[in-house]
């Protein structure tokens, strides 16, 4: 299993417009953050979770080639804004994707023009597949593992891939959950800056969620600006965990 990552930022990026702080001015570019996704190659399958509004900027620096399923977590615009950019892969077939009702729902009141019995020239081949609630399923022979994770009040999805797991957006993960993180080799969580906010976690708390969950290897993501310069809050953090980065490759 090969991981990238597409995107590691919050729903501004990084730099945020109009910020002239540390981060927003670094010249080391693990500080530039595209809004959060990764890309997942296992068994010859090609998976992402999320198309983020800066996904067609994103697909520019990995390969072209046939998306073999789109996962997505939930309906805010940082995760789901670039869909109408999946049009170029449509040469490849529908680009089928997972999501629970209610993100489909969202989406068909957002992109009605997407989801017409009458579509014209142009407009994205999407296949819609509801994920059951909280039942796994399989993209040809890979299984995936819907998790959830609530963000503040709304209940979302992370998935889990074999000994991979993405967890985006969390502020806390139900303990009956818990379960299904075991045994991993590489966890992904949210890790949004170190105040606290309502709906994501701050690093305090993404930390102390890694550690419970013990993967082998921990990865934060979804940072803002407000997290700090990569190079000086990655030497802070317990052995073992890792801030990502765009364009990150990770392998299990």
């Amino acid at each position: 299993m090969v991981i990238r990552f597409l995107g590691t930022g919050t729903s501004t990026g990084v730099p945020e417009l109009g910020c002239t702080c540390s981060v927003c001015t670094s010249a080391d570019f693990r500080d530039n953050r595209l809004r959060s996704s990764v890309q997942i190659h296992v068994d010859n399958v090609n998976i992402i979770i999320d198309c983020t509004p800066d996904f067609r900027q994103q697909m520019f620096f990995v390969p072209f080639e046939k998306i073999d399923g789109l996962l997505l977590t939930h309906e805010h615009y940082d995760h789901i804004g670039g869909l109408d950019d999946l049009r170029p892969f449509c040469r490849f077939g529908p680009v089928n994707i997972y999501a629970e009702s209610n993100v489909t729902h969202a989406l068909e009141y957002r992109m009605p023009y997407i989801f017409s019995d009458h579509k014209y020239m142009g407009i994205p081949e999407l296949f819609f597949h509801d994920i059951q609630y909280l039942q796994s399923f399989f993209i040809q022979s890979v299984e995936i593992q819907p998790i959830r994770v609530m963000h503040y009040k709304l209940p979302i999805l992370g998935y889990r891939i074999g000994g991979f797991a993405y967890l985006t957006d969390l502020k806390y993960l139900p303990e009956d959950e818990m379960v299904k993180l075991k045994d991993l080799d590489i966890l992904v969580i949210t890790a949004l800056r170190k105040k606290d906010h309502i709906s994501h976690q701050n690093l305090a708390e993404a930390i102390q969620l890694a550690e419970r969950v013990g993967a082998k290897r921990t990865y934060f993501t979804h940072m803002s600006h407000h997290i700090g310069l990569h190079a000086e809050v990655e030497r802070e953090i317990p052995e073992n965990m890792y801030f990502a980065y765009d364009g990150l490759e990770l392998k299990i």
